[in-house]
């Protein structure tokens, strides 16, 4: 990706001191508890040289943020520090084609398809030229309860056509007008994508058997996409939406017993009251038992052509994938991180099997074809530190044979979970989003929090996962061996485990030692990291504020320096959101957050319109009033 108009804030992470370097790497190793949690890493630290000299020059205060932390909140509202401004660049139900209706709950399908989706998560900034861009944005799923005037009671076809419309991907382009970014209803690359759009499936599991389904007997041609929770961004100029938790647009009418490899991926008899399976028979499984398998991918779209039928990568693996953080190893082979999010699933990461060569055609193809791998940890519980291996998912190898279930090839890319769980990965806590360091030499992931750590015997306490029942969540970072993210070890260490100390003095419930009383938060979620190197770090918990979260006030986002340590609050939503999906301009003056399901379960909360209006996920674009770069 191309960056212009780079300011002195933004220098390349590679032209920063090789000590500079050493001492991040070796930070991975320092992210220590307080109290209980101190004494293995301490002594660790005080027998090595570079850990001395991390004590004895950490600064106390982030040179690389320059704005001051703001508190708390719990108002219904956007609040960010002196000096910024948050506007709203595009709600749900907003217009996104010239002519289409104005938002209102009694709007049909056929509006909402004219219209931005709701809820949305990832997306991805596509800079276009000085003044022009794309920006695409997914949109997880709808709250019935202001989609509908009745609140979701007796759902009519129509009411099921909606909601359809209203998941997926909205691709909206931008304009900047008097230096600011703002929706242009003229674009001609204005579309939306939704759970019926015609998607093509590739890679292994392209026309396998278990693919196949009463409308597609090539098991190729794939209807929709939908539960698009993050996502990633190609060099090549494509965007991955991730498909989630997509178990929940299902129904079992037949009442009988489902197999295990259906329960493992939360089907069950029931949906989650979308009710789509009453006038759409895909989602019927005594209808369609095949149905579900196509569904839980990695999708690839372009956003340049609106023509393009959207691409499902099965060799990316089928679970409940939260994001896809892709990076070109050195030796120019794609390698991409991935988050299956549910409690005691895993962490995977694919290797392409070609490599890739800047302005080919030939990349579009990348992700066709390679190597998927699931990570194992092992470190000694209390020292929050530890090498890890990624184990192959390969049909024959680790076990992955016709004897243990898996027939062919395909079969262990349909069946991913059940796959790590042959080979022995590590049961996570909700491994979320990823985000790899511009450095190129690390990578961090998001746990998000997990109430059956040590309480389920698949799921028993770890190193990577010390917490029991882990109410607050934790970030980990790993550094491949040898800066090759084709390797096949790493080295990890927890970069922070959220914590309450005002509740808990003490102990793996206060945090680790970056936490404090001023920057407490739960459940990080979304992460990412501008070109200076800060993380940026989103959160998806209770916001409650009381008992074990008292004082942490309304969802949020933070900013972090990943050599310091050191967390600050940037930005807090309304009532009852979660703050996810995170993009820049190039020139990274400007950012592009999400606020969604504000209100949620009718919540107080008339976000962002305020007065008696109903609540509505929105994407937010922040800017510095003296029109500097975000965070600097």
């Amino acid at each position: 990706m191309k960056h212009v108009n780079r300011t002195p804030d933004q220098r390349p992470l590679d032209q920063e001191p090789e000590f500079n370097r050493f001492v991040d790497a070796a930070m991975s190793r320092r992210r220590f508890l307080k109290a209980t949690g101190a004494a293995g890493t301490a002594g660790f630290f005080a027998a090595t040289p570079i850990g001395q000299a991390v004590a004895n020059t950490m600064p106390t205060r982030s040179q690389l943020m320059g704005f001051e932390a703001i508190p708390i909140s719990t108002t219904d509202t956007v609040e960010v520090p002196e000096g910024y401004q948050a506007d709203v660049l595009i709600s749900w139900g907003d217009a996104i084609k010239k002519g289409a209706p104005a938002f209102s709950q009694s709007n049909n399908a056929q509006a909402q398809e004219l219209q931005f989706g709701d809820n949305n998560d990832g997306m991805t900034f596509f800079l276009i030229s000085n003044d022009r861009a794309v920006l695409v944005v997914n949109n997880e799923y709808t709250n019935n309860e202001y989609l509908y005037k009745h609140q979701g009671d007796n759902i009519s076809a129509d009411d099921a056509k909606k909601a359809q419309a209203a998941h997926g991907v909205s691709v909206v382009e931008l304009e900047k007008i008097d230096g600011k970014w703002q929706v242009n209803l003229d674009g001609r690359l204005n579309r939306r994508i939704t759970a019926y759009t015609e998607m093509e499936m590739t890679g292994v599991a392209a026309g396998h058997e278990l693919l196949k389904t009463t409308a597609d007997k090539s098991g190729k041609k794939i209807l929709g996409t939908f539960n698009n929770c993050a996502n990633g961004q190609t060099p090549w100029g494509t965007y991955l939406t991730c498909e989630e938790n997509f178990n929940g647009y299902f129904a079992n009418t037949s009442g009988s017993e489902l197999g295990e490899s259906y329960k493992r991926y939360g089907l069950g008899n029931k949906d989650r009251g979308y009710d789509w399976y009453k006038y759409d028979t895909r989602f019927d499984m005594a209808k369609e038992p095949n149905e579900p398998h196509r569904h839980g991918w990695v999708v690839e779209v372009d956003p340049m052509n609106p023509n393009a039928t959207p691409k499902k990568r099965s060799a990316l693996g089928r679970f409940k994938h939260e994001n896809a953080a892709l990076t070109i190893n050195s030796d120019g082979y794609v390698v991409v991180y991935l988050g299956d999010d549910e409690r005691g699933e895993h962490l995977y990461k694919f290797i392409s099997k070609n490599k890739y060569v800047a302005g080919a055609d030939s990349n579009r193809d990348l992700l066709e074809e390679g190597t998927l791998y699931v990570a194992k940890f092992s470190g000694t519980e209390g020292e929050l530190t530890g090498t890890g291996e990624w184990l192959e998912l390969t049909w024959g190898k680790n076990g992955l044979t016709p004897e243990n279930g898996f027939p062919d090839a395909a079969s262990v890319m349909i069946f991913a979970r059940e796959a790590a769980t042959q080979v022995g990965a590590t049961t996570m806590d909700r491994p979320e989003w990823v985000a790899v360091h511009p450095d190129n030499q690390s990578v961090f992931c998001t746990l998000t929090n997990n109430k059956y750590r040590g309480v389920k015997d698949s799921q028993p306490l770890n190193a990577v996962n010390p917490r029991e029942t882990n109410p607050y969540g934790h970030i980990v970072r790993w550094n491949p061996t040898n800066g090759d993210h084709t390797a096949g070890t790493f080295n990890w260490g927890i970069f922070v485990l959220a914590g309450n100390p005002e509740v808990h003095e003490s102990g793996l419930m206060a945090g680790s030692d970056n936490i404090n009383k001023d920057n407490m938060f739960n459940s990080p979620d979304g992460i990412g990291f501008d070109l200076s190197g800060r993380l940026w770090i989103q959160t998806d918990g209770k916001y409650s504020n009381k008992g074990d979260f008292a004082g942490m006030g309304n969802n949020q986002m933070l900013c972090s320096d990943p050599q310091t340590g050191e967390i600050r609050r940037f930005l807090t939503g309304p009532i009852a959101c979660e703050i996810t999906g995170l993009t820049f301009s190039p020139d990274y003056k400007a950012m592009f957050v999400g606020v969604q399901h504000p209100g949620e379960d009718l919540a107080p909360s008339n976000f962002p319109e305020g007065g008696t209006s109903i609540p509505r996920s929105s994407v937010m674009m922040i800017t510095r009033s003296d029109g500097g770069v975000i965070g600097a």
